[in-house]
């Protein structure tokens, strides 16, 4: 593929000129590195680690085996319904940009808002990931001070590169993908070729250890969260649109293959951890000299390669973690930057700054890692906070899909871009809409309604906040609000590059 030229850069900020917003941001991202950030955001062995233990006593080893593919398959529906939009509106704004886009400012602010929600509380959950897999490794015992001070240096880490610079965040991004990739092959091949295992028949044992005597089909269900949990951020390639060469047709491909090779390289990891379990319960109890709780993953690898192998490939899937948050950062900092431009924000002329030397959004940057920190400060238990990303960034995610879905056919169908669904989008749309209403009913009911009381009590105050002030002041997009008019056929872009 030849290297794009000024040609490409020209008509990318022409394009993005016609959705209503000047080229501020440094545009290098390839195809590649596209992919990445939303890879890396994924990140297998963040979600499927760091939730495997939920995973394995909720559902056992058939948790693994059935609920992987199974939300593997429901959630390509909506990246592919997702891709789609991207390819038609490429802007920093994604789902928001869409939303309003689809239905009226309001739909925009509202999906906004909960894709703010749910992109703070899964970086608040990354990094705290992260944490309880550094700080054993460090040999520090696993209290909340130590586990905060570990977090609050994760954070801290992530902020200070995002804030420096995107080449370099891009650079990290596409050597996360060998990490990941690379790493989970490292232990799937340490595991299987020098491990004691199971029988196969163990993948699909369903056993289960959930403290609520809850019957297994249920038990079951609620263990979807390990993969749907797992499977979020990949929007974070439309996120990075105006960053991004050619993104009409790089973007929606960085997200669907995003979800499809994560789908793919984490089932073999899932495999090769499961029948590597030598004793469920000795896995889900497992503690240090000190008695403090030990991640589930880092007691089967320390069990099944001994100390010092095991310590290596937990440092590893750390180091995974580590990447992981730094592209939260990167995800979450843009779309807090698309909607202050918009106004979309209380002091939003301090959260739409653009660093004048890195060219970054340094402000939204910074304000993301401290609100992760007061989100952690004030949390309650991990599987809820994971809970309420999900929740808060699957509405965020299907609003725009049901706007779309029910403005095929008429006047309000936005044009096509180069990549769409063809006649099969309504029904992928449908699908996708059905999944998360779905999804989302089931993790708002287990741990007392926790994450769901949350959610309603966010949509709640979101709905007076809106009624009573947003309503009146909240313009909307630049598009939106009268100052350019989108286009019937947004201008096309070069196809070389």
């Amino acid at each position: 593929m030849t290297k794009p030229g000024p040609q490409q850069f020209n008509a990318d900020a022409r394009d993005l000129i016609a959705l209503g917003y000047a080229q501020e941001l440094f545009r290098t991202m390839g195809g590649f590195s596209n992919f990445a950030i939303s890879f890396s955001i994924i990140s297998i062995l963040t979600g499927a680690v760091t939730l495997y233990e939920h995973g394995l006593s909720m559902g056992g080893p058939a948790e693994m085996a059935f609920g992987w593919p199974l939300v593997s398959l429901f959630t390509l529906a909506v990246a592919l319904s997702m891709a789609e939009l991207a390819s038609s509106l490429p802007t920093s704004g994604t789902m928001y940009h869409w939303a309003s886009r689809l239905g009226g400012k309001g739909w925009g602010w509202f999906t906004a808002w909960f894709n703010i929600a749910g992109q703070l509380s899964a970086l608040a959950a990354i990094d705290y990931g992260c944490a309880l897999f550094v700080t054993p490794l460090l040999g520090l015992p696993t209290t909340a001070k130590w586990l905060f001070a570990v977090y609050a240096a994760i954070l801290l880490s992530h902020a200070l590169i995002n804030h420096f610079g995107i080449r370099l965040v891009a650079w990290l991004n596409d050597f996360s993908v060998t990490v990941h990739v690379v790493g989970v092959l490292a232990i799937v091949g340490a595991l299987l070729l020098f491990a004691p295992k199971q029988p196969v028949g163990f993948f699909f044992a369903r056993i289960t250890s959930n403290s609520e005597g809850w019957p297994y089909w249920w038990a079951f269900v609620v263990g979807l969260l390990q993969a749907q949990w797992t499977f979020t951020g990949y929007d974070a390639s439309a996120s990075v649109s105006e960053e991004t060469v050619d993104p009409r047709r790089r973007v929606p491909w960085g997200i669907v293959m995003a979800v499809v090779v994560s789908s793919v390289v984490g089932y073999l990891l899932l495999i090769a951890l499961t029948l590597a379990i030598k004793d469920i319960p000795a896995v889900l109890n497992a503690r240090d000299v000190g008695g403090n709780d030990i991640p589930a993953v880092i007691a089967i690898l320390v069990g099944a390669l001994g100390e010092r192998v095991g310590s290596l490939f937990s440092g590893l899937a750390a180091m995974a973690m580590w990447f992981c948050g730094l592209s939260a950062v990167t995800w979450s900092s843009r779309t807090i930057y698309a909607f202050a431009r918009d106004n979309g924000l209380p002091a939003s002329a301090l959260w739409r700054r653009v660093s004048a030397r890195y060219r970054t959004p340094s402000a939204a940057v910074w304000l993301s890692v401290l609100v992760a920190i007061v989100a952690t400060l004030s949390g309650g238990a991990y599987a809820v906070v994971t809970s309420i990303s999900v929740i808060g960034l699957y509405f965020s995610y299907i609003i725009p899909v049901y706007l779309a879905w029910r403005a095929r056919g008429t006047a309000a169908e936005p044009a096509r871009g180069p990549w769409h669904l063809g006649r099969y989008g309504w029904a992928i749309n449908l699908v996708a809409v059905l999944w998360v209403i779905f999804i989302t009913v089931i993790l708002s009911i287990p741990d007392n309604m926790r994450a769901g009381k949350t959610m309603v009590g966010l949509t709640l105050l979101l709905g007076v906040w809106y009624l009573v002030r947003e309503r009146h002041r909240f313009r909307g997009p630049g598009w939106a609000s009268g100052h350019i008019d989108v286009p019937a056929r947004a201008t096309s872009v070069a196809s070389g590059g």
